[in-house]
């Protein structure tokens, strides 16, 4: 031993306790304990199999190299007598570590998890840090036994770092981490795995289950570009190796996604209650059917609002409270739920709340186009006839059969060249987009028609003049269109009649790219690499990284249920939409056209002609139709969270040469376009990421698709098409002409000619099913302005998104205003119905507002 000048042994090194408190959701299925798991890490205990922890300093690398120092394990004390529960979900745990102030101040810790089950770890929290204080670790991630992994598990405490303002300590730890995410991308992954890799959507088809299940692959090609999707490297189908094979759709909640992806136990509760609920209803009206012998249709309006009312109504007051609280599942909580809603019933929609047929009125149908589930469709119309974009060697003219003549005789008091210039007339166009599938729909049971619907701006509200319903010549695509024109009639006539089931063509269109390609495609789907690319690139600890993580919660998962369930061949929506088996197809074919700068809500406007530049305006812009709601609450959204990012990112990035010699950052943007959305790679639109202000406008759309964008598409579905005679979704044959046996029947009961045209009894409850279960918010929702508290350490962070929260409940009262003034006819219409669906918060469940921070649902 060496002695100091004094003949004695130096003293030891200060070997100073850290005490700290671990916070764990253990396994459980849904809300009930797994007894057997916890059998299982009972056993393990009993036999010294621990959960340990081991700090790595931040500040203090090991002798002779780079990484930080680690120190001796600690386990997690009291495993098998600890049962206080914090919340309903947490159980806390205390550790105790030999830490010294020699080691310098921890950055990141190592866990260990020697159990059979996996669990949830929230966070550690340790006091009293020698020469720091109080250090926070937020985690929230799963941590499967230590057998399932290859690598160590590791955690960083809640700082931020720009790469190169990393302690050296932790950096390799920084960048090992990252590369464990990316994989190898080979191996078929599990459920443990922590891998964010690439995919094309190969896996819509089942070419297994014979030829009517084969669908295109989407994504690596110029005939159908995609987004890529997430990786799950299941092996090829037997019959095509091109396609990727599937799983039963029984065990559909076993796709894989990273685990830290998957929804909560809460939540899957949740979605399985309400699925539950809204299946009820619909398997009652099935029944129904059954016995009276009259399969899968409705025979007048009247039947329409039946399936709305009786239900079960469960009891309310203090004794069914105290039930509903003592029960061990929140599935058996939501299904006895007692605040009015009945159970084996489907909620009135709000479009028939107040009134039973204002609906069908001009007035509404127009007002659904800027208020209502698709309000980012329509567009100022520059030119009367409107001209197509379609190749005309392929297709013909095109041209639009809407003349100046019709328009004139339509309004008589209208010269279309004036209201041109004065930028009152609009138009819902969804025929090019649809035509190069019509004949091939055709050919199936459904028979419907590619629409352009041009509208007159009048006295602040929008009338329609004129709808085309468009085929292709029989003769051939190529030899153009067959079209026919209709304009409005008064309700009681044949020519009221077919007035209505022209705007009912238009609505199935309409509702058909809301659903393909509004929501699908340019919320859920565009997305999905963005949230691949951010978890391969940008560590944990990066600024973006925690700016950006809230907006992606729960939307791989969503999206591989979809592909699972909703989107594959045969799935849902191709049995509730017209397009059916060409659905995806048409998705792909608008994805062509996406453009990511265009989806910032100011550019979107100005492309379609909605607004104008005027710096005099809020916002830079002034909106040609004033009474827009979407257009007006969204840029008061948009414009807060562009000043919220704004704030965010300027506390990290002081130049624009932080931005460009990020590594990380550079990696992430282009990973996004090269990898992500690799079959757009070369476009020249992309943000080069060279400055800070490209930086923020990226990061403002991302957000806003993830959370305003997606609320205004997503959460208006049940209260406006939960009526089907309002948004239809399908038709079964076409307009009726004079002399046929189909126009007498019209002429006999109009009534009965519409139901029998729109969609089925069948296909309506399957789909109002559907979206009832879509429009609800879950009970662990949370909204734009909400964070984990803690969620940085950063002040100037935290005190940019308190003012951002403050900015949102003032737009919310705002917003409230506008619904109360009776000015904003647009905003209420004829059904009585006030546009919420961008008022920020929410409670839980169908309430047509609330903006939740990502594509969650």
């Amino acid at each position: 031993m060496k002695l100091n000048h004094c003949g004695k042994p130096p003293p030891q090194r200060n070997q100073d306790k850290v005490r700290g408190v671990v916070k764990l959701t253990k396994k459980k299925f849904l809300d009930g304990d797994n007894l057997i798991a916890s059998f299982r890490d009972w056993l393990d205990e009993l036999l010294r199999n621990k959960v340990s922890l081991q700090l790595i300093s931040a500040t203090h690398p090991k002798t002779g190299g780079y990484s930080g120092t680690v120190g001796k394990p600690a386990n997690l004390k009291k495993w098998l007598t600890t049962f206080n529960p914090l919340t309903a979900d947490e159980v806390a745990f205390k550790v105790t570590f030999h830490w010294s102030e020699d080691e310098g101040v921890p950055g990141a810790f190592i866990i260990r998890n020697n159990h059979h089950n996996e669990f949830y770890l929230k966070s550690l929290t340790l006091d009293h840090v020698p020469g720091h204080g109080r250090i926070h670790f937020f985690c929230n991630s799963w941590v499967y036994p230590v057998k399932k992994y290859k690598h160590n598990r590791i955690f960083f405490s809640n700082q931020t770092y720009l790469p190169s303002e990393t302690p050296i300590a932790l950096r390799e730890y920084r960048e090992q981490e990252l590369k464990n995410l990316r994989g190898h991308g080979v191996e078929e992954l599990q459920e443990w795995d922590r891998v964010y890799d690439y995919a094309v959507y190969n896996d819509l088809g089942n070419p297994d289950k014979g030829s009517k299940y084969e669908r295109p692959t989407l994504g690596g090609s110029l005939e159908h570009p995609y987004p890529r999707r997430a990786r799950t490297g299941r092996p090829p189908a037997k019959t095509d190796p091109t396609c990727e094979s599937r799983i039963h759709i029984l065990k559909s909640i076993e796709v894989y996604v990273p685990r830290d992806e998957r929804f909560s136990h809460l939540k899957l509760s949740d979605v399985v209650a309400y699925g539950l609920k809204a299946l009820g209803p619909f398997i009652l009206a099935e029944a129904e059917d059954i016995r009276d012998g009259v399969l899968n249709e409705f025979n007048t309006l009247e039947d329409t609002l039946a399936i709305y009312k009786g239900g079960i109504k469960l009891p309310g007051g203090h004794r069914l409270n105290q039930v509903r609280k003592s029960l061990p599942c929140q599935t058996l909580r939501e299904l006895l739920r007692n605040d009015g809603e009945h159970f084996m019933k489907f909620p009135m929609p709000h479009v028939v709340a107040e009134d039973k047929s204002a609906w069908r009125t001009d007035e509404e149908f127009a007002r659904e186009m800027i208020a209502g589930m698709n309000p980012v469709s329509i567009c100022r119309l520059r030119e009367v006839p409107h001209k197509s974009k379609l190749n005309p060697q392929v297709y013909g003219d095109n041209t639009s059969r809407i003349t100046k003549e019709i328009l004139e005789r339509a309004c008589g008091n209208l010269k279309v060249d004036e209201a041109i210039k004065s930028n009152k007339l609009y138009i819902l166009d969804h025929h090019d987009s649809l035509m190069p599938y019509i004949s091939r729909i055709n050919r199936t049971s459904t028979k419907g028609y590619a629409t352009r619907t041009v509208l007159l701006k009048e006295g602040g509200i929008l009338k329609p003049l004129a709808i085309e319903l468009s085929i292709p010549d029989p003769e051939g695509d190529k030899f153009g269109i067959i079209s026919e024109v209709y304009t409005p009639a008064e309700q009681g006539t044949v020519e009221g009649s077919i007035w209505q089931l022209a705007k009912a063509y238009v609505s199935i269109n309409d509702a058909g790219i809301h659903q393909l390609c509004s929501h699908w495609l340019n919320t859920h789907c565009v997305l999905e690499p963005f949230i691949i690319a951010t978890n391969r690139q940008l560590s944990v600890l990066h600024p973006i990284y925690k700016l950006l993580h809230p907006h992606f919660r729960d939307t791989m998962y969503i999206n591989a249920l979809g592909r699972q369930i909703l989107v594959s061949a045969g799935g849902a929506l191709e049995n509730t939409v017209f397009p059916g088996k060409y659905s995806m197809e048409i998705t792909s074919n608008a994805y062509k056209d996406w453009v990511f700068t265009d989806q910032a809500l100011p550019a979107d406007l100005l492309k379609r002609g909605m607004a104008v530049e005027d710096s005099s305006s809020p916002h830079g812009l002034r909106l040609l139709v004033e009474d827009y709601p979407y257009a007006v609450d969204g840029l008061e959204i948009w414009s807060a969270i562009e000043t919220w990012v704004r704030d965010y990112c300027s506390v990290y990035y002081k130049d624009d040469e932080k931005t460009r010699t990020d590594p990380e950052l550079q990696s992430w943007w282009n990973e996004v376009r090269c990898v992500g959305h690799g079959d757009k790679k070369d476009e020249p639109w992309w943000p080069k990421m060279q400055s800070l202000e490209e930086l923020i406008q990226a990061c403002t759309i991302i957000i806003w698709t993830a959370s305003a964008l997606h609320a205004a598409i997503n959460f208006s579905q049940y209260p406006y098409g939960g009526y089907l005679p309002n948004r239809p979704s399908l038709s079964r044959r076409f307009m009726p002409k004079p002399g046929t046996e189909d126009y007498k029947e019209l002429e006999r009961n109009p009534e009965k000619f519409f139901l029998r045209t729109i969609t089925s009894q069948f296909q309506t409850l399957l789909g109002i099913s559907l979206i009832e279960l879509l429009s609800r918010h879950a009970s662990d929702e949370v909204f734009l302005g909400e964070r984990e508290e803690g969620w940085t350490e950063d002040k100037e962070a935290l005190e940019a998104f308190d003012r951002f929260k403050e900015k949102l409940v003032a737009i919310e009262k705002g917003i409230m205003d506008l619904n109360g003034d009776e000015n904003c006819r647009n905003r209420r219409g004829p059904v009585k119905m006030p546009y919420t669906v961008l008022i920020p918060s929410s409670e839980v469940g169908l309430t047509f507002r609330g903006i939740p921070n990502s594509v969650s649902m």
